[in-house]
This record gives C-alpha cells, sequence and structure tokens, in this order.
C-alpha cells in the first residue's frame, strides 16, 4: 500500500448530505466516493487534448504593401466601409 495523507476540504452542507446518502445506498464510504470521483476527473483532463485553432488562413504573403503600417481601426473602415 501507498502513503496517505490526511486532508480536509470544506464542503457545502447539501453536497455532504447526498454523498454520505449515495455512499450509504452503494455499501461504500464518503472517502472512497471521494476518491473515486477525483482520479474519474484526473484522468478525463490527463486524456482531454488541448484546444487547437484550425489554420484558416489565405494562401498569399500578409498584408498588401499599402495597408501594412495601418491600425486595426483602419483597417476595419477599408474592410467594411460604412457596413461595419
Amino acid at each position: 500500500m501507498g502513503t496517505h495523507m490526511k486532508t480536509t476540504f470544506d464542503l457545502p452542507d447539501s453536497l455532504m448530505d447526498e454523498a454520505k446518502r449515495v455512499a450509504a445506498e452503494g455499501s461504500t464510504t464518503v472517502k472512497a466516493l471521494v476518491e473515486t470521483g477525483l482520479r474519474k476527473e484526473l484522468r478525463s483532463r490527463a486524456q482531454s487534448k488541448p484546444f487547437r485553432l484550425r489554420n484558416a488562413s489565405f494562401r498569399g504573403k500578409g498584408l498588401r504593401p499599402e495597408t501594412a503600417d495601418l491600425s486595426w481601426d483602419q483597417i476595419r473602415e477599408l474592410s467594411y466601409g460604412e457596413r461595419g
């Protein structure tokens, strides 16, 4: 058996009451429920892949030379005109 650490958590009364009820119905302990839940959550987070933004760039070489030194407000005005 590995080492164990005694830890204290502050939980809402309603959550603790529900945990006690579920533990009693399942013939287990609140400690076992917490340990199982924590293991599941850690495993789930370890398996999830980080969000990757798809490459949506256009073919080309970036901004046109005449717009390279403009601010975003100026570029937006050129792009949208009176619509924006």
